[in-house]
């Protein structure tokens, strides 16, 4: 399985918190920046976070989103706090080499409600 497994999406309302979880089981991420994507009903998929030797954020999450990554395991994680409805997306974990970003999950669902 050459995808990675995405879990921790759901369902919380405004306010509240969720963590995701991204393992690559037959790769390893030692040594490429890994990334959090997000796609809403009808708009184009956008950066969330990324992180190598220090994470970047999107303006939009930026002090509500820590990503954080455990090479061991192969595993990517992203801690969201105060989210907003604003946040309802599909979520999405990559790898990045060659400039690009490769290995893209099926996406976990997080809905947000006011």
């Amino acid at each position: 399985q050459l995808q990675p497994v995405e879990s921790g999406g759901g369902s919380v309302q405004a306010g509240g918190s969720l963590t995701l979880s991204c393992t690559y089981p037959h790769r390893t991420i030692t040594s490429v920046a890994m990334g959090w994507f997000r796609q809403a009903p009808g708009k184009e998929r956008e950066f969330v976070a990324s992180i190598s030797f220090r994470p970047t954020y999107a303006d939009s999450v930026k002090g509500r989103f820590t990503i954080s990554r455990n090479n061991n395991r192969n595993t990517i994680s992203l801690q969201m706090n105060h989210l907003d409805v604003d946040d309802t997306a599909v979520y999405y974990c990559a790898r990045e080499y060659g400039s690009a970003w490769h290995d893209w999950g099926q996406g976990t669902q997080v809905t947000v409600s006011s």
